[in-house]
């Protein structure tokens, strides 16, 4: 039997169908890839498939290269992976929407026999792709950036400390020169890495029920990391506010060990790589710059 295969449309169908799978399993993360990140890793993978038909080898060795192969530096030059569980957790997302996409192909080709030949094509299969994609990012369990445990490492000059923390909708503090978002940690932990130390001091308005307005104690955190199920995410620069008091999240599971609230806008900003909405940038925003112990 004679088959003709098509480098080109070989080529754009997995090109396709790795690009939907690597921006679900990044958006069901902490979304740590950034768009050319995920290009590259989807041409690498398309690339790698094809070596089942282009290299000279046993097809056992061509097989490994190609599929296995692909996956790991598919994932490995998408996402900045730290560590194995981080790997783990991303392979095992990706593997999940794999199943759930081919499982919806054969489910359509199954009710619609009369359109099996144009299902199994390649326009055919970018279009049950990209539907697949649709769905399970908007339907299918995943991290959300709102009402998540997770753990936090705060650092400030040669100091950390790891904490529980949640991202919490309810929390829309933003420093108000700067337009930042703010997070809250409680007052144990911010005195545990500033000690008796006012440096890089801000004060938060903030509007809470029972109050109508007050005044928060706030700081620039220099060093900040997310991380969720092994997957980590480290942001810069990051405005706390000091709580007195215990926190209270509104998420019930391990609600009495939260340390820190974090503003779910700081994932938003840190992904567009730009201020958002009405945010100044300033080059002197940081601890050892002309903000000091009195700046407010």
């Amino acid at each position: 039997m004679h088959y003709e295969l098509y480098v080109d449309s070989l080529f754009l169908m997995n090109f396709g169908m790795n690009l939907y799978l690597l921006m679900l399993v990044d958006r069901s993360t902490l979304k740590t890839a950034s768009p050319w990140r995920i290009l590259l890793g989807t041409a690498f993978g398309s690339i790698s498939f094809l070596l089942l038909f282009w290299v000279s080898l046993p097809f056992p060795c061509r097989l490994l290269l190609g599929i296995p192969g692909g996956t790991v530096g598919m994932l490995l030059i998408a996402f900045p992976v730290k560590n194995l569980r981080m790997f783990l957790k991303l392979l095992e997302k990706l593997l999940f929407y794999s199943f759930c996409m081919g499982g919806l192909l054969l489910c359509l080709i199954r009710l619609l026999p009369q359109l099996r030949q144009w299902l199994t094509g390649l326009w055919g299969i970018l279009a049950v792709g990209g539907i697949a994609f649709c769905l399970f990012g908007r339907f299918l369990p995943g991290y959300r950036e709102k009402d998540c445990i997770c753990r936090a490492t705060l650092r400030r000059e040669g100091a950390s400390m790891t904490v529980a923390a949640v991202i919490d909708s309810g929390n829309t503090l933003i420093e108000p020169i700067s337009g930042k978002p703010v997070s809250v940690v409680e007052e144990k932990v911010f005195r545990g890495l500033w000690k008796n130390s006012m440096q890089g001091f801000r004060a938060i308005p903030y509007h809470s029920v029972g109050k109508k307005h007050g005044i928060m104690e706030g700081y620039l955190l220099p060093e900040l990391c997310l991380e969720i199920d092994g997957v980590k995410k480290e942001f810069r620069d990051v405005y706390i506010a000091v709580s007195p008091e215990g926190l209270h999240p509104t998420q019930n599971a391990g609600a009495e060990s939260v340390k820190m609230i974090v503003n779910p806008m700081l994932l938003m900003e840190s992904r567009k790589g730009r201020p958002k909405r009405r945010q100044i940038v300033r080059t002197y925003d940081s601890e050892s710059g002309n903000t000091g112990e009195n700046a407010v």
